[in-house]
């Protein structure tokens, strides 16, 4: 059996990958956090909006917001980019999120191993 909305996984995908070269290559503002990942893009239904969601080697939060608002204010310019890479009808509008599943995951890690489980000795 298929899944109902392969098409858009497809394309989110397409879109994770060559979000993520852009982002590298094209972005050229210095104040542009280090190491940013692109873990998820959800698009819509239609295709009309796209979510990316990112993670960042600095989790403060004033540099998350920072990166955030870099990365949403160059959104157009990323738009027209993939515009030019993927042949689709319309390129979705881009709302980059950050993704804190990372750091909660980490921060869960942390916690585990500070635990101390008594051993059978």
């Amino acid at each position: 059996m298929h899944k109902p909305y392969q098409r858009t996984s497809r394309i989110s995908d397409l879109l994770q990958r060559e979000i993520a070269v852009l982002i590298q290559r094209e972005v050229k503002d210095p104040r542009l956090g280090k190491m940013i990942t692109v873990s998820a893009v959800e698009i819509s239904r239609d295709l009309s909006t796209a979510k990316i969601y990112i993670t960042q080697l600095d989790t403060d939060k004033e540099s998350v917001q920072a990166t955030l608002k870099i990365l949403n204010h160059a959104s157009g310019y990323l738009r027209s980019q993939l515009g030019q890479r993927i042949k689709l009808r319309v390129t979705p509008q881009l709302r980059f999120i950050y993704d804190e599943s990372v750091s909660h995951g980490a921060y869960l890690s942390g916690l585990m191993k500070n635990l101390n489980f008594p051993t059978d000795e």
